[in-house]
């Protein structure tokens, strides 16, 4: 399975974000299958910017399935898009990319797999306990938002959460546009833009802590992409067009105070408000709690707020 060439403004784009942040090593999963399009068209991305990627996700689609971990079972049907024959093992590597592996089981499940199969094979030195040469983990982009009162039924929020636990920083992406699509098949615009938009986050994340102390220990960030609409009615297809505005998961009524920002009185955007503002394109950045799902407290927000302040906007 190849990835089809991206349009060369947003490469372009891809490339521009790229260039403030270094290279590092990246594993990525989701809940929506390895040979789902989304997921290996921002494995490209990220490889073509010269970060060192791993993929380890489930062999097929286990959407829903939260934070379930399960050893993982040979093979007796083939994988998702017939991207693997039967019978088959419980674990195996794409023949066209030896950084790419399904894992039998949930998401998990597939997560844990890379750091103990794939990162020391490709970190130089291992994964070792906790996952030390695993820099960051990026799971998604969803297919499907990830907002509110679904974040905590999401494999691909459980498998960031997961990296979160094994003392990795990690980002959950989700996109309101597609449907399940094997990689291989015609890329679509969506799932490129998505690509481009999430490795513009990496991009922040990885430039504002050089050091490698990404983000606050015990959060992820939950990123959510509005809809791509094309032909009549247009609307977001161009990279350009989106920003990223801090926002919350849960409503918050009773919860603390929020961080100062935008001169919201002291409580963020949920994520839902933020995704369907009308008249832009505007991705929303919530600081989750890895102990809960849920919004991460003031202090933790300030902390990533005051790391990626020059990259979020405000709404209008």
């Amino acid at each position: 399975m190849k990835p089809s060439q991206p349009f060369p403004l947003l490469a372009a784009a891809a490339a521009a974000a790229a260039t403030s942040a270094h290279a590092i090593n990246i594993l990525q999963s989701n809940d929506d299958g390895w040979a789902e399009t989304n997921i290996r068209t921002l494995h490209a991305t990220l490889t073509n910017q010269s970060h060192n990627v791993i993929l380890s996700a489930p062999a097929d689609n286990k959407s829903g399935s939260s934070s379930l971990d399960s050893p993982p079972l040979p093979r007796l049907t083939p994988c998702q898009f017939s991207s693997c024959p039967a019978p088959g093992p419980a674990v195996a590597t794409d023949p066209e990319n030896p950084r790419a592996q399904y894992v039998n089981s949930f998401p998990v499940t597939a997560l844990k797999a890379g750091i103990n199969d794939l990162a020391p094979l490709f970190f130089g030195g291992g994964g070792g306990e906790g996952g030390q040469k695993v820099q960051l983990a990026v799971t998604g982009p969803n297919v499907g938002s990830n907002l509110d009162i679904q974040v905590p039924f999401s494999g691909t929020v459980g498998a960031a959460v997961e990296a979160v636990k094994q003392g990795i920083p990690a980002l959950a992406f989700s996109g309101r546009s597609g449907e399940p699509t094997a990689f291989g098949e015609q890329t679509p615009l969506y799932a490129r833009l998505y690509a481009d938009l999430a490795a513009e986050v990496v991009a922040a994340v990885t430039a504002a802590a050089p050091e490698g102390a990404f983000l606050p220990e015990g959060v992820w960030l939950n990123v959510n992409f509005p809809e791509v609409v094309e032909g009549e009615g247009e609307r977001c297809t161009q990279a350009g067009e989106f920003r990223f505005v801090l926002s919350r998961i849960n409503p918050g009524i009773l919860s603390g105070e929020d961080v100062e920002t935008c001169g919201n009185g002291g409580r963020l955007p949920t994520e839902r408000s933020v995704v369907d503002t009308e008249g832009g394109c505007f991705v929303s950045v919530s600081v989750g709690d890895a102990a809960d799902k849920t919004t991460a407290d003031k202090e933790a927000q300030e902390a990533v707020l005051a790391r990626l302040g020059g990259f979020l906007s405000c709404l209008p």
